[in-house]
């Protein structure tokens, strides 16, 4: 390996385990604000929802932690590391939801197979009910497969031509985000949530990685989290206003479009690099914690089941969708969904490390 290739480490950082638990309750928010009609009350409900700007965060934490991994595997090894991550526990959520959930009755065959194989962004209409929430899964999948690529091109490459060829995926995501896509000549499928729209999400862990430990991360600034946090919230209240762009399953014009994975990619950033940046403090935070670090621990769990159990809430509750009722909803959906997890880590994930 070129000696001007950035080195490479493994050290735990706690931190972002306990940052995991916190963007999968994030994106459970989102989806009980908007399905009790939460979303659409005020200053909490605007914030709410652009709770999904937590997959940028999780795509930031993909990014960061696999860019500072260890590269210097075969591209095989690696994509049979991703594959026993993330599969075991992804198939016997889709399988079991496909043959209990009533949201999922009737689905045919070609969306079936299309979220088994994390294809069902790219046909028309192929998100399943209950499971619409694992676009980003198949989003992220594709940023799985790019990367022994991005990894071989920048080989031996400087760190400031590296920087470059992020920015200019950065751009290039932005650039297919504001195209026009027109979905009336094209069957119905959705261009705008294909893989490039969300590559500035990525970046900004690619940067974070490609940043850790030089001077810039100095800073003292990066360990007032309280701060990052408050600026983060403020990005999402602002995402969330009527003039922002359309929430929930409105499909939003170009110019929209490029609003929100911008605001994403912010949101994500303050999010991200306090706790990777920062020192001290920071490192020895809350989210260290071992009830947020048990929660990480389950939290692709805690994200694949958090809608189908969002699902049976509301007829186990007698609650009809965008009703009210947030806090109980909620409340019952997250107790539900940890329980879920936490079986679906120890049954399954659990297992399927050793096969790692």
């Amino acid at each position: 390996m070129s000696p001007s290739y950035p080195p490479r480490t493994r050290n735990f950082l706690p931190q972002l385990e306990g940052l995991r638990g916190v963007a999968a309750v994030g994106v459970l928010l989102t989806h009980t604000a908007f399905q009790t009609g939460m979303s659409q009350s005020g200053i909490a409900g605007a914030i709410l929802a652009r709770f999904d700007f937590f997959v940028a965060v999780f795509f930031g934490l993909s990014a960061f932690l696999l860019w500072r991994g260890d590269h210097s595997g075969s591209p095989l090894s690696y994509f049979r590391r991703r594959a026993f991550r993330i599969l075991p526990a992804y198939w016997v959520c889709v399988l079991l939801v496909f043959a209990f959930l009533p949201d999922s009755f009737g689905t045919g065959w070609r969306t079936i197979l299309a979220t088994l194989t994390f294809t069902q962004v790219y046909p028309a209409h192929s998100l399943a009910g209950g499971l619409t929430h694992l676009w980003s899964l198949s989003v992220e999948v594709a940023f799985y497969l790019f990367l022994p690529v991005l990894v071989w091109a920048l080989r031996g490459v400087s760190k400031s031509k590296r920087l470059l060829c992020f920015f200019g995926m950065f751009a290039a995501g932005i650039g297919w985000a504001a195209v026009p896509w027109p979905l009336d000549l094209a069957g119905g499928i959705n261009f705008q949530i294909f893989p490039p729209s969300y590559a500035p999400w990525f970046v900004v862990g690619l940067i974070a990685a490609e940043l850790e430990g030089t001077r810039i991360t100095a800073w003292k600034g990066f360990n007032l989290t309280w701060l990052w946090w408050a600026l983060a919230l403020g990005v999402a209240w602002v995402a969330g206003q009527p003039w922002f762009g359309p929430q929930g399953l409105t499909h939003p014009t170009p110019g929209e479009f490029v609003r929100k994975i911008l605001a994403g990619a912010l949101f994500g950033a303050l999010i991200l690099l306090p706790y990777v940046w920062g020192t001290g403090s920071t490192r020895a935070s809350l989210l260290s914690s071992r009830p947020l670090l048990t929660l990480g621990r389950w939290s692709y769990s805690l994200f694949l089941w958090h809608l189908p159990v969002l699902s049976m809430v509301f007829p186990l509750l007698g609650i009809a969708p965008f009703s009210g009722h947030f806090i109980l909803v909620t409340a019952v959906c997250f107790v539900g969904s940890v329980i879920v997890a936490a079986a679906s880590f120890t049954l399954v994930e659990k297992n399927a490390r050793w096969a790692r």
